[in-house]
């Protein structure tokens, strides 16, 4: 039997919609079907970087009615926890510091994995094999890894980043509407109209952007916009999402493995590709000239079957991805980096 075989193990995925949690048996071929739970509260993040407490008043309950759930996991221990989260890398301290005390005591874990949520999302997409992962919607970052190192890229916010993702592109969009306003070179009336559709006169637009807390989120709601006056014929819109695509291009370039004598599978994650071939159309040809070796694949999973499947690695000792200090810290008696 494989070791840790029949044990129970959680995954947590934490983003800016909320929290969600997966409880599931390990089996020989890694986690067994999962019961979930969702709460649609944002994990709180301070001056001391993500709320570990916030975090585990949410975590804790869920977990234990999920393994109240039918019987799910009984009485039996939950052997290993991954939790994935956005801005791990740079906000996780608390986490890091607090967790692993916390969950052995309410748990009895003998293994945690904390992880950024580009590490889980690369889990769920491609396992624990070599390659990259692009994680394209609101934001855009892109990981990779050889297996015995990760390479992250971007993923450093809309305001200094985010390249390619749906807040730069809705914002590209909007700043050619208003060069169409203004009567300035490079503007596009039809993108002019979409943004009066959506936001109103553009003299209001300002107002409504500064002040708003989720101003990316607001942004991104534009691309579709951008994707749809491309689609229609419109040349500044088209030539927006092909820059867009040489963005994302960039870094899933520049955290590519390169292995000699051997194809590298890089997949394509996130909502923003749900605007379609006005994107993907130039990103797949970006991404053929550029990495010749590589092979784009549809992801496996999303991030919580990749936190899931960490937390069964964890506990069975079959964990091939490579502790980092930001990108994949392993905390308990079972992984210490």
């Amino acid at each position: 039997m494989t070791p840790g075989a029949g044990s129970w193990v959680v995954g947590v995925d934490s983003g800016g919609s909320g929290l969600r949690v997966a409880l599931a048996e390990v089996t020989a071929r890694g986690p067994g079907p999962a019961e979930t739970a969702v709460s649609r509260t944002p994990v709180r993040t301070g001056e001391a970087g993500i709320d570990a407490r916030h975090l585990l008043e949410q975590l804790l309950p869920m977990v234990h009615g999920l393994r109240g759930r039918g019987g799910a996991g009984g009485a039996r221990p939950v052997a290993a926890v991954a939790v994935g989260a956005a801005g791990m890398a740079t906000l996780g301290g608390q986490l890091r510091a607090e967790l692993p005390g916390a969950l052995e005591e309410a748990l009895g874990i003998r293994g945690l994995a904390l992880a950024a949520d580009a590490v889980t999302a690369y889990a769920g997409a491609l396992g624990q094999r070599p390659g990259a992962v692009v994680a394209a919607g609101t934001g855009m970052v892109a990981v990779g890894t050889d297996l015995t190192e990760w390479r992250r890229a971007d993923g450093w916010g809309h305001l200094l980043g985010d390249c390619g993702g749906g807040a730069w592109l809705g914002r590209a969009g909007l700043e050619a509407a208003l060069r169409a306003h203004d009567g300035r070179r490079g503007g596009s009336a039809a993108l002019l109209a979409a943004a009066e559709g959506v936001f109103g006169p553009p003299a209001g637009l300002p107002g409504q952007l500064y002040p708003r807390t989720d101003r990316p989120a607001v942004l991104a709601s534009f691309a579709p916009e951008v994707a749809r006056c491309a689609a229609e014929g419109d040349p500044v819109a088209t030539g927006i999402l092909a820059e867009a695509a040489r963005r994302i291009a960039d870094a899933a370039e520049a955290v590519c493995p390169r292995e000699a004598g051997r194809e590298v599978d890089v997949a394509l994650t996130g909502g923003l590709l749900r605007i379609g071939d006005p994107l993907l159309v130039p990103l797949l040809g970006e991404l053929t000239d550029r990495l010749p070796g590589a092979r784009v694949v549809p992801p496996a999973g999303d991030p919580l079957s990749g936190a899931l499947s960490i937390a069964a690695a964890l506990a069975t000792g079959s964990l091939r991805l490579p502790g980092d200090p930001a990108m994949l810290h392993l905390a308990g008696p079972d992984g210490a980096v």
